[in-house]
């Protein structure tokens, strides 16, 4: 079966910002192909890739390595995302689809839903597909990219706490959504701005258990140890 480097390359994704390859950590292409049941080939093509993204760094004498960034890298990504989601908003107001509106529209209903009931595991996941949905509405390819690229790298850098009153903040989204289903642009925009500030103050940087830290140091989450399976969907023999 052919693996294709961009599955790999996700697999080698999500292990970085699991906690899985650590940061600062060797990351060989023997390492990866063994643990994915891969040849060397793809993971040497995905770890360029992730180099381009900032997830891996390659080092004099010891080679690619998992990246290191500073505090300051990791609060200039909120930064940029806080400007480029109200823009992604602006732009879906402008090309949204029905079907796009649609999609948009169920997720506001069902994370209004999880958020009247209390059940609090269900709101990241559809969080993140709102966010994420509102970004193709924008229809502009390279937008798209880069904030899936912003929440795989905020993800690997901050843990975020549930907002305190989960109700206002789906009802924030759904006056998004109405202002996109408006056209209405710099409606959007002001409301996402003023959304995505609020998100931002929920964001707590992961630190390492390292001797020193302050005592409100944030410990990364616990990192899987079972082997991992390359998803192979779509993959031909």
């Amino acid at each position: 079966m052919r693996i294709p480097a961009h599955s790999v390359c996700t697999a080698i994704r999500d292990d970085i910002v699991s906690g899985f390859f650590e940061r600062g950590s060797r990351l060989t292409e023997e390492l990866p192909a063994r643990r994915y049941g891969v040849s060397r080939v793809p993971v040497r093509e995905a770890l360029r890739t992730l180099e381009s993204e900032g997830f891996v760094v390659t080092r004099r004498h010891a080679g690619a390595c998992v990246a290191e960034p500073t505090e300051q890298e990791a609060v200039d990504l909120l930064e940029v995302r806080m400007l480029l989601e109200p823009l992604g908003a602006a732009r879906a107001a402008q090309r949204r689809t029905e079907a796009h509106l649609k999609v948009l529209r169920g997720l506001v209903r069902l994370g209004q839903e999880r958020a009247r009931r209390g059940e609090g595991e269900d709101l990241r996941s559809l969080g993140g597909w709102f966010h994420e949905t509102l970004a193709q509405a924008s229809g502009s390819p390279g937008l798209i990219a880069l904030l899936t690229q912003l929440r795989h790298k905020i993800a690997w850098m901050y843990t975020v706490e549930q907002p305190a009153r989960p109700v206002e903040s789906w009802a924030e989204r759904g006056a998004i959504v109405d202002a996109v289903a408006r056209r209405d642009a710099e409606r959007a925009r002001v409301l996402a701005t003023q959304h995505a500030e609020r998100a931002a103050a929920a964001h707590r940087l992961r630190r390492a258990d390292r001797p020193g830290r302050r005592p409100d140091a944030l410990r990364a989450d616990r990192v899987r140890t079972s082997q991992h399976s390359v998803n192979t969907t779509g993959v031909r023999n």
